[in-house]
């Protein structure tokens, strides 16, 4: 630590901070230049002119190492570079191939690295996401991306451009999809000492989702079976169910729940043939007579249940097929929601107001509440967070009043007035550390750090803002929301 630095307080090293970070940005945007200038000295045909011959016996060709509409780098100059740079070949190829996506493919995206205000890597990983595109269809991800990157954490960034690269193409995509579908497996790892052994499966994301459903209610049934296996255990426990299927049906149908709402719910297995359904007889040894009784059975009471969050506008249905998002399988096209909710019975759940001003006395939030606040702010309001999840605690900006004796707590604290989303490690830094926070209208917060940063989290991203102007809105009376120009 130099001495310059041990010299400053509080507020000193919060700027010192925030200067390094923008060095650390603009060092990493100096080492892609150097290696584009590089690209730019090695650019010319090596096959053309009076060495031809050789360089066509050796192998030193022209190579297109980024997307479409980049130019070419000879193959020969990336080892040197490779070595000048203390990096291997291949991480040095493909830093090339993101800065020359970067400059001739995302120019607006790079203008914002170049200012220091994104973090390089993001664009670099938005490169990469996007590189299978044309160079006359990219521009849509580059012109969405570049009014983002500087104000979204990462992780929305990234879910924006993973949406934005399918919009753009999605021929290309489905093209995509079905050559990753035909890489689908299942593999079995070596048996280990204490007879345990690994399973990994990639498989379609819907049948995942479905015996992650499965596993889940097993683990649920089993529990008081196993008071002492942790969470993780039990559901390993329930996963081997899944290889008796006789005994899992049975469980199954002990416990299964009376028909409930659910907006969406597994569909049974299409009808197999009478020659495969022999064959599993066999596998299983299930008597013919119990066979009968099973195909007589309404099955409709053993479907998982699941709720299916799906985020779309307007236009993606006047598109023809538009992209949605649907939490916790991402963005995908409407075709493909389509052949996802084929196999299953849809109930459709009314579209929420959320314009609702209920408010409530209790500190508890009802799950109405915490519906309709993850709605409207869609994920962590922590300054930068990255996370859309629903697994958040719901944080009163304005603690909440508890009273005293003799003294009810104040009426009306609880409500979208005055909620919003935390990931536990950010309540708890609210809560103990010192940062403040304050609901300045729907989906709009104004934050103070303990040292005086200010920062205002809204629909479009987080905002630095100067300290007195964070301190204004803070101190503005009960009601009055400022908007500062």
């Amino acid at each position: 630590m130099t001495t310059a630095l041990t010299d400053l307080d509080a507020p000193g090293l919060l700027a010192a901070a925030s200067e390094a970070q923008r060095e650390s940005r603009l060092a990493d945007v100096r080492q892609l230049e150097v290696l584009s200038a590089w690209a730019a000295i090695h650019s010319s045909d090596p096959t053309e002119g009076p060495d031809g011959q050789v360089a066509r016996r050796t192998g030193n060709v022209l190579r297109q190492v980024g997307g479409d509409g980049t130019p070419g780098v000879q193959d020969f100059c990336l080892g040197e570079i490779a070595w000048a740079r203390g990096a291997s070949a291949t991480s040095t190829q493909n830093a090339l191939a993101d800065v020359l996506d970067l400059e001739h493919r995302l120019p607006l995206t790079w203008a914002v690295c170049r200012r220091g205000e994104c973090e390089v890597w993001v664009a670099r990983k938005v490169a990469r996401m996007s590189r299978q595109l044309s160079r006359d269809r990219v521009g849509l991800v580059d012109r969405a991306i570049s009014r983002m990157i500087a104000s979204e954490g990462a992780g929305r960034v990234l879910a924006v451009a993973e949406a934005k690269v399918i919009e753009a193409d999605t021929e290309l995509h489905e093209e995509r999809r079905e050559e990753e579908r035909r890489r689908r497996y299942v593999g079995l790892g070596r048996t280990d000492e204490h007879g345990l052994r690994t399973l990994i499966a990639r498989l379609e994301a819907g049948d995942a989702a479905a015996v992650d459903a499965v596993v889940h209610r097993v683990a649920e049934i089993i529990a008081p079976r196993h008071p002492e296996a942790h969470p993780d255990e039990m559901r390993a426990i329930a996963f081997g169910w899944l290889a008796r299927p006789a005994e899992l049906f049975a469980l199954l149908l002990e416990h299964a729940e009376p028909e409930g709402e659910s907006e969406a719910e597994s569909a049974p297995a299409d009808e197999e043939s009478a020659e495969r359904r022999e064959a599993l007889a066999r596998a299983l040894a299930f008597p013919a007579d119990l066979l009968n009784a099973l195909r007589s059975l309404d099955l409709r009471p053993l479907r998982p249940k699941a709720v299916l969050h799906v985020h779309l506008h307007e236009a993606a249905l006047h598109a023809g097929d538009g992209v949605v998002r649907v939490e916790g399988l991402g963005p995908v096209t409407l075709g493909r929601l389509a052949e996802l909710l084929r196999h299953y019975d849809v109930k459709v759940q009314p579209v929420k107001d959320l314009s609702g001003r209920v408010r409530y006395t209790a500190y508890e939030h009802p799950e109405s509440l915490r519906d309709q606040v993850h709605l409207v702010n869609v994920g962590d309001y922590w300054p930068y967070a990255t996370s859309t999840s629903r697994r958040v605690d719901l944080d009163h900006p304005t603690p909440y009043d508890h009273g005293d004796e003799g003294r009810d707590p104040p009426p009306d604290q609880t409500g979208p007035h005055n909620s919003g989303p935390l990931g536990r490690r950010h309540h708890r830094w609210k809560t103990h550390a010192g940062f403040r926070s304050r609901q300045c209208g729907a989906g709009r917060y104004v934050w103070l750090s303990p040292n005086g940063l200010g920062f205002l989290v809204d629909h479009t991203g987080t905002h630095p803002i100067h300290p007195e102007e964070a301190r204004m809105i803070f101190e503005a009376p009960p009601g009055v929301d400022i908007y500062v120009a």
